[in-house]
């Protein structure tokens, strides 16, 4: 097991493995869900990311709340839709190579 310290925070913190999903609405009161993503991804560079919204996709990215190519998934969405995203989240990088990188925050 791998701990990390951050030096901003005496607290350990666990090292994800690849199979860690971080699912969040884009739009919330106070911060959004790019931001969230971004402070968590300070903390775990590795962690997956799935954003929802009742917002079309079209209409976030035209706000510039998401960057083109992010997970999402368009609410409301069944129980199969949310499975199959959620596999196409953690599947991505080990589709298109281990060192590639779909979003840089």
């Amino acid at each position: 097991e791998t701990v990390l310290r951050s030096s901003k925070n005496t607290t350990p913190r666990k090292r994800l493995t690849n199979d860690h999903l971080f699912m969040t609405d884009v739009v919330m009161p106070e911060m959004n869900g790019r931001d969230l993503a971004g402070n968590l991804l300070a903390l775990y560079p590795d962690l997956k990311r799935l954003f929802m919204s009742g917002y079309t996709a079209n209409l976030i990215a035209h706000h510039g709340l998401l960057d083109e190519g992010v997970n999402f998934i368009q609410k409301p969405f069944s129980r199969e839709q949310l499975g199959k995203k959620v596999r196409e989240a953690l599947d991505k990088d080990k589709l298109l190579g281990e060192n590639t990188k779909i979003l840089s925050y």
